[in-house]
Order: structure tokens, then C-alpha cells, then sequence
């Protein structure tokens, strides 16, 4: 009996502290990946940061209160390479990374329960 060739481990970096599941947030890998759009340092354009902030907060509460009106409705998803799917949503991940869907019906069949990733989601409609 021969020995399979063993598989190499990848280890990802620890964040910032032991129960931290993040990145320190001064890091390159953090700053590339996540820039801010608002300034940290003091300008004279803190009426302007503030109305950004204020437009900001408001567009993710309409956003939030989307996702609950849409809890338990069938939704139609349009993805990327026009693929057009339709579920019943059921809750989105803290991150909005993800939708959890049932009866998931794609061109392919249906699938009892999905993931969706929201990277892949180009629009969404539902009645309301």
C-alpha cells in the first residue's frame, strides 16, 4: 500500500489580539483592502464628513429595513452571468457576505437550502 502525499497546511496571521477575528487595522493587508472614505484627520471640511456620515447612516438603515421586509418572501435574485434565480429569503450573515435562502430554484433544479454570496447578487426584487 503506497502513502498518499500529505497535504500542506496553510496558517493564516492571528489579528490583533487572541480573540480577535480581524486584522490590525494599521496593517498594509488592512489598509489595501479596506480604505476609508472618511478622513481621520481634522479638516476644514467637517461639515462635509458630517453630512457623509449622516447619508451613509441613512442608507443603511433603508438597507437594513430592506432585509427585514424581505425575511420570509419570495425574492428573485438577478446574478452575475445573467442567471436568474428566485427563493425564499431567509437572514443575511453580520458582514452582508452572504444570504441564507430555501427553496432555492435555479436554472439547474432546486436546492432545499443555499447560501448566496452578495458579491455575486447584481439586484433583488420581492413584493411587497
Amino acid at each position: 500500500m503506497s502513502m498518499k502525499t500529505p497535504v500542506s497546511v496553510l496558517r493564516l496571521p492571528r489579528g490583533p489580539d487572541p480573540n480577535s477575528r480581524g486584522f490590525d487595522p494599521n496593517s498594509p493587508r488592512f489598509i489595501a483592502l479596506c480604505p476609508t472614505t472618511v478622513s481621520t484627520s481634522s479638516s476644514s471640511s467637517g461639515s462635509v464628513d458630517e453630512e457623509e456620515q449622516r447619508l451613509r447612516s441613512e442608507l443603511r438603515e433603508r438597507f437594513l429595513r430592506t432585509l427585514l421586509l424581505m425575511t420570509d418572501k419570495q425574492v428573485q435574485f438577478d446574478m452575475l452571468e445573467k442567471v436568474r434565480v428566485r427563493a425564499r429569503f431567509g437572514a443575511s450573515d453580520i458582514d452582508v457576505l452572504n444570504f441564507q435562502v430555501s427553496d432555492l430554484e435555479t436554472p439547474l433544479g432546486v436546492q432545499k437550502e443555499a447560501l448566496l454570496r452578495c458579491h455575486d447578487v447584481i439586484s433583488c426584487s420581492f413584493e411587497l
